[in-house]
């Protein structure tokens, strides 16, 4: 048996320069493609780069460069794409969270930092409503009364001051969004961090909310995205994500479709000078799944209670789940 290894034709990949015995006798090319074939299945897999076929180093690389690309004009294109829309879904997502003071928030593929920025001006308006609340409940407060009530107010915040953590593997999209954060006077609270959402930099048990806005779709691998979430969120943590889905009416289903194959790409080719990038966010789009299956998804990760709600008939969802 052992001799009749040695009659096969031995034959080295050129891709990692590993060396096969090839089955079957075939020699020259064809026993070359064989190696090279088992070679890439043996040590790389293959995933989806909007409608491509490529390795999963490939796509890692080129998402990056897709968002390097356009982390520049980022802001400009999703209020051109949506026609501002998008800030109306943002504005949902954070009612739908409705975070109180104290509240510890993880942003990830946070880029710019536009959920971050509603956050932390969410949790303002809630602190300064309940001041209100409390300024109201004195009938005739005297000079006493409203300095205690101030200073009662400065400790609470103190104590209850809410942060949130933007995390981007991208550094030119965390980039600017500290200039954009300096530039609208948004500096207390905020952190930026670098990071990969399959491979989160940060302890167990850390965060009250995880929140992913228009970013879980690029991710190579979703359900260890999941699973990060499930990791880094305290026992009674929330999940949310908000992402497009599918479009739930067939007449605006069609409609839909044409403007993003037909209109999008267009768009990022006038204002920011790149038709490839824009053509992959439509396609990455349509590759994403339905609601129930991302839900489903989700509950595999270990989250409960796990729902999701249609927003501009489905265009976009917000999906939400418990750590317990």
């Amino acid at each position: 048996m052992a001799a009749s290894r040695w009659l096969r034709p031995f034959v080295t990949c050129s891709r990692c320069q590993s060396g096969f015995y090839t089955q079957n006798g075939r020699r020259g090319a064809a026993a070359a493609a064989a190696a090279g074939n088992y070679c890439t299945d043996a040590k790389e897999k293959q995933t989806h780069f909007g409608f491509e076929t490529v390795s999963e180093s490939e796509k890692a690389e080129r998402v990056y460069k897709v968002f390097e690309n356009v982390a520049k004009r980022y802001d400009v294109m999703n209020d051109a794409m949506s026609l501002g829309i998008h800030r109306l879904w943002k504005d949902a997502l954070l009612y739908k969270m409705n975070p109180m003071p104290g509240t510890k928030l993880l942003d990830v593929a946070g880029g710019t930092g536009d959920i971050a920025f509603r956050f932390i001006d969410y949790v303002r308006s809630q602190q300064e409503r309940r001041s209100r609340q409390e300024m109201k409940s004195y009938q005739s407060p005297s000079w006493q009364d409203i300095s205690k009530l101030y200073q009662q107010q400065d400790d609470n915040d103190t104590h209850l001051r809410s942060k949130a953590v933007i995390c981007d593997i991208n550094k030119e999209m965390l980039k600017f969004g500290r200039q954009k954060a300096e530039q609208l006077n948004y500096t207390d609270g905020l952190s930026w961090v670098v990071g990969n959402a399959e491979e989160l930099p940060f302890d167990d048990d850390k965060f009250d909310v995880y929140t992913i806005a228009f970013g879980i779709r690029n991710v190579t691998h979703i359900d260890q995205v999941l699973q990060e979430a499930y990791r880094v969120l305290k026992p009674g943590g929330r999940f949310l994500c908000l992402e497009f889905s599918r479009v739930q009416n067939p007449i605006i289903s069609r409609l839909y479709d044409l403007y993003s194959f037909q209109v999008i790409p267009v768009l990022g080719e006038v204002i920011a000078a790149d038709w490839k990038s824009y053509q992959y966010l439509v396609e990455s789009i349509h590759r994403f799944p339905e609601q129930e299956e991302f839900r489903a998804m989700i509950e595999d990760a270990g989250f409960y209670k796990v729902e999701y709600s249609n927003l501009t008939s489905g265009i976009v969802a917000i999906h939400s789940g418990f750590k317990f």
